[in-house]
C-alpha cells in the first residue's frame, strides 16, 4: 500500500511563529508514535510571508482516516488551532512560479 506524501501550509498566527515552527517540528514524531507516517524524511520550508510548509507521508489513506479518530492526535490540532491557519498552497507567492523556492527550516 503507498503512503500519501502532504504539503501544508501554516500561516502563523501574529507572534506565534517560533512556537508554530516547534509545534511543527514535534508533528511527525507525534504521528509516527501513534504508528500513522512513514519513516520518510520530513521536509519544513518557509514562505517569504512567514508561512511555514511542511512536506510528511501518512502510511495510507486509512491513517489519515484514523487520525481523526485519535484523541493524542486531537490534542495536538487543536494546538496548531490555537498558533496558525492552514492555508491553500495557492494562496503563497511562490506557487506562481515556475520552480517555487522556499527557506529552509533545519
Amino acid at each position: 500500500m503507498a503512503g500519501v506524501v502532504v504539503i501544508v501550509a501554516y500561516r502563523p498566527k501574529p507572534g506565534r511563529e517560533k512556537e508554530l515552527v516547534d509545534l511543527v517540528r514535534s508533528r511527525v514524531p507525534t504521528l509516527r508514535k501513534e504508528g500513522l507516517v512513514t519513516d520518510r524524511a520530513t521536509t519544513l520550508m518557509r514562505a517569504r510571508d512567514g508561512t511555514i510548509i511542511e512536506v510528511s507521508e501518512w502510511k495510507s489513506e486509512e491513517a489519515i482516516a484514523a487520525a481523526h479518530k485519535n484523541e493524542n492526535v486531537w490534542k495536538m490540532w487543536n494546538k496548531f488551532f490555537e498558533l496558525c491557519d492552514c492555508v491553500p498552497l495557492k494562496t503563497l507567492a511562490e506557487a506562481e512560479e515556475m520552480f517555487a523556492g522556499f527557506e529552509s527550516i533545519d
